[in-house]
């Protein structure tokens, strides 16, 4: 009896120590535990039943998974069912047919399994509004993880193999387990007598993971008998330094990144700057935050990116890179565009009065304000952001028209003998190409141009020190009026 207890608390100091480092729980704290009753979960359930009865007070749910293909499966949800019974421990049970949703979703057995599974857990997590979901994954899995990611071909990210605590979905998968090997998981339940089931599909390579395990293990232990520790070494050391470049990669993103209109630009003289290990972080994490369901975005998609604007520094370019993301290079400027651009359309509207509703512009997501001031503000030097302009509402002759470019129009710049054409002035003011679409031309009664937001305003109704009434108008976005 005695030994039984100090292995037991032999393995529950070093998941404390464990925990303690990384912060996997604090008092008080609810915790799914996904249970599927192998060697590795019950051993899970018992030493955190142990913690949180002896250590720190914790409020455990068992969550056990049915997964509906195997005859041993009603047998297995039984004995987990009685086995949290036996600890005082609530119990969760999904009885899912992972056949059925194998042929809706055309996915092999273990990636539909895992997915109904994960759903399962995180419906559970919501349930009982649970801090963490605790995951029984060992040293054993993560050596396996990052060997097959290295065959598949990873980078950094990759060779971290599976983090001991990570947020997803406002939850937090923890895994007690992860430097812990399988053997002594096997002999805690020995040791102390728990009751376990042995899935042999496990034996099975046809399955990749198993086929790793089975078979390309035990080769590359005759030149590297440590070889799982290696790998749990290199997971280990490559997490942490990959921990430090995401933080750099955020940081990058914070001071080049600027977010306009749907686009996430950033200059592209400015990026050159970076070292090419944060050049590919921070592209990678464009697209991720582009792309929440793509947590990996692939190496080729990054370096495509990467090279266009390494290597085509003067001239502009258009990528489509897949799930409705395009990237543009423009005057120097890079920007990855989420969803087609808006401002393609044709449109015109007229405005009668200087004191009527906004105007909303649907097709380029926009709203002109218009506002009467007194003149006497101008005195107090009044500053005017880019998508502002002020006239003398007096002289300015209504009704007003709002309406996209058309070829050929000319405005009469202030400062300049003369008219000129837009496509010039925009071209002047390097307005990218992609975006000179979604700027409106507003027009006074005669048809004049009297302004092109965030560009140039013409010589029409120019504020004088004899203005008496001034008119301001602002163009905004929608979302933001």
């Amino acid at each position: 009896m005695k030994l039984e207890q100090d292995y037991l608390k032999s393995l529950v100091e070093r998941v404390e120590d464990v925990a303690t480092e990384k912060q996997l729980w604090d008092e008080g704290d609810t915790i799914i535990v996904a249970v599927s009753g192998g060697p590795d979960s019950v051993a899970l359930l018992h030493v955190l039943h142990e913690i949180s009865s002896r250590r720190i007070p914790l409020k455990l749910i068992c969550a056990h998974v049915h997964h509906g293909f195997r005859q041993e499966s009603d047998d297995e949800a039984v004995m987990v069912q009685r086995l949290a019974e036996s600890l005082g421990i609530p119990v969760e049970t999904a009885y899912i047919d992972v056949p059925a949703y194998m042929k809706s979703s055309g996915k092999g057995v273990q990636e539909a399994a895992r997915d109904k599974r994960y759903e399962f857990l995180f419906e559970t997590a919501r349930k009982y509004g649970a801090r963490s979901i605790a995951l029984a994954h060992h040293a054993d899995d993560q050596a396996e993880t990052v060997l097959m990611r290295l065959l598949r071909g990873t980078g950094p990210s990759g060779l971290a193999g599976m983090k001991i605590k990570r947020s997803q979905k406002n939850v937090e998968l923890i895994r007690p387990f992860l430097r812990i090997n399988k053997t002594d998981l096997i002999e805690l339940c020995d040791q102390c007598g728990y009751s376990y089931a042995i899935d042999y599909s496990n034996m099975l390579t046809k399955y990749r993971r198993n086929a790793v395990r089975l078979e390309v293990f035990p080769f590359l232990e005759q030149y590297n008998t440590q070889i799982s520790s290696s790998l749990n070494q290199l997971a280990e050391v490559t997490g942490e330094e990959d921990d430090y470049m995401e933080l750099a990669a955020e940081d990058a993103y914070r001071s080049l990144v600027r977010e306009i209109d749907g686009r996430t630009s950033f200059d592209a003289p400015s990026f050159l700057g970076l070292h090419v290990a944060l050049q590919r972080r921070l592209i990678k994490l464009i697209l991720n935050y582009l792309s929440a369901d793509q947590e990996n975005t692939d190496f080729v998609k990054i370096e495509t990116v990467r090279q266009g604007v390494l290597q085509d520094r003067r001239t502009n370019w258009r990528l489509d890179l897949g799930g409705g993301l395009t990237c543009i290079r423009e005057y120097g400027e890079v920007s990855f565009c989420p969803k087609p651009l808006v401002g393609q359309g044709k449109y015109i509207y007229q405005l009668d009065s200087p004191d009527g509703p906004d105007l909303v512009l649907p097709e380029i997501g926009k709203i002109l304000k218009l506002a009467l001031v007194d003149g006497e503000e101008m005195r107090d030097g009044i500053k005017l952001a880019s998508g502002e302009a002020s006239f003398d509402a007096d002289q300015l002759l209504f009704p007003l028209t709002v309406r996209c470019r058309q070829p050929g129009d000319k405005m009469k710049v202030m400062g300049l003998n003369g008219s000129k054409k837009v496509k010039d002035i925009l071209i002047d003011e390097k307005i990218p190409p992609s975006v000179r679409s979604m700027i409106p031309m507003v027009c006074d009664g005669s048809g004049s141009i009297v302004w092109i937001p965030g560009v140039r305003r013409s010589v029409h109704a120019a504020v004088g020190r004899h203005t008496t009434c001034i008119l301001r108008m602002e163009l905004v976005n929608a979302g933001k009026a």
